[in-house]
């Protein structure tokens, strides 16, 4: 398989790997864009469903899109809006119903009563209202404890629904009168579960409809919350050589490594800001230069800094870190700060996970070739 080192949009190069960390609602939570570059941070991903209500899409398209919002010049990537939302009608049909017409649900984001109704159409056109480099196509996307029947018919639907949100990224092309160089890329969903046939047909499919790039879709752990490496490895083959390939919700610095040897050159995860919000943070095992990062078994450890043990502990987080959290804070410092529940804390923290995630890629591309 080859490996794509790069792609090129609006004459600007994105570089491979690259891990987006999400910025859910057009921010990522206590960081300003200033600590994102500084920690090497090239792109987020936003959501559609999110931020279609608040701020609203029109909102943004008035403003001239998320860019000028967040006065952000890296790369924005926004998801479909539908993964939210079918978790929580698969998880609870009270919340919304989903047919080939699209998903009907019954809240908002903040979880007020309110109808709406997403459609591949009308989920491109919020895309192109948030104004990302990258859209990806409303997919169905079923329940880890799917049948059968169920994951037969979720294929169906996202070829389907990708063939509308290939027609409406046309059409908007057309009506904004939007040019080569400037036109954000679209990316399809390869749907299948653990099921090699339909993975297969789905993506032959997809390909036929043609697209700029390609995301694994669905559950990328398998029943055992481990690493499902033979399907997400299968995926990876059935994808073009020379297009990106997204493995979406995908994840640890140990799989993320797994992963870029399976082909895949994007990756979108919570984990770093979440677990930086909860304490939990990551340390390299040793000098990441120096490790043989496709064969190390553990990449990372936790640091869990309320611990007991670290009331007293001058060191920083991390021997092997240069952010500004490491070479300015201690660890015991930290631990005080969340233990009086500043919000310094999360600031701090969030700091230190992302550099780990951005050095962890810089060590990827180096050895990648």
């Amino acid at each position: 398989m080859n490996y794509l080192k790069s792609f090129f949009f609006e004459k600007r190069e994105i570089k491979f790997p690259i891990y987006f960390p999400d910025a859910t609602r057009g921010v990522i939570r206590t960081l300003d864009n200033r600590d994102l570059f500084e920690v090497g941070v090239e792109g987020v991903v936003v959501n559609s469903f999110h931020l279609m209500s608040k701020p609203g899409a029109t909102v943004l398209k008035s403003l001239k899109g998320i860019k000028k919002f967040m006065n952000w010049d890296g790369w924005v990537v926004s998801d479909s809006g539908g993964f939210q939302l079918l978790s929580l009608v698969y998880e609870n049909k009270s919340f919304g119903k989903i047919d080939d017409n699209g998903i009907t649900f019954y809240r908002d984001s903040k979880g007020k009563k309110s109808k709406h109704q997403l459609t591949p159409e009308k989920s491109v056109q919020i895309q192109f209202n948030i104004g990302s480099d990258i859209i990806i196509c409303l997919d169905d996307c079923p329940s880890a404890k799917v049948t059968s029947d169920e994951n037969s018919e979720s294929v169906r639907r996202t070829i389907e629904w990708a063939k509308r949100s290939k027609d409406e990224f046309q059409k908007q092309i057309s009506n904004r009168r939007i040019f080569n160089n400037d036109s954000p890329f679209i990316f399809a969903v390869i749907h299948g579960g653990n099921d090699k046939a339909l993975r297969d047909k789905c993506a032959k499919e997809l390909i036929k409809i043609g697209f700029d790039g390609y995301c694994f879709g669905g559950w990328p752990l398998d029943n055992e919350r481990k690493l499902n490496r033979n399907i997400l490895s299968f995926t990876a083959s059935l994808m073009p050589d020379n297009l990106p390939r997204f493995a979406l919700g995908v994840g640890n610095p140990k799989a993320i490594s797994d992963c870029v040897k399976m082909g895949y050159n994007i990756f979108d995860c919570v984990l770093p800001t979440r677990d930086a919000r909860h304490q939990r943070l990551y340390v390299f095992t040793k000098e990441p230069q120096e490790m043989d990062i496709f064969n190390e078994e553990n990449i990372t450890d936790f640091v869990y800094i309320t611990d007991e043990r670290h009331v007293r502990d001058p060191k920083p987080i991390s021997a092997y870190c240069d952010c500004y959290t490491c070479k300015n804070y201690s660890r015991s410092y930290l631990r005080h700060l969340f233990e009086i529940e500043d919000s310094l804390a999360w600031r701090l923290a969030t700091i230190h996970n992302l550099r780990t995630y951005t050095k962890l890629i810089s060590v990827l591309r180096e050895n990648v070739y």
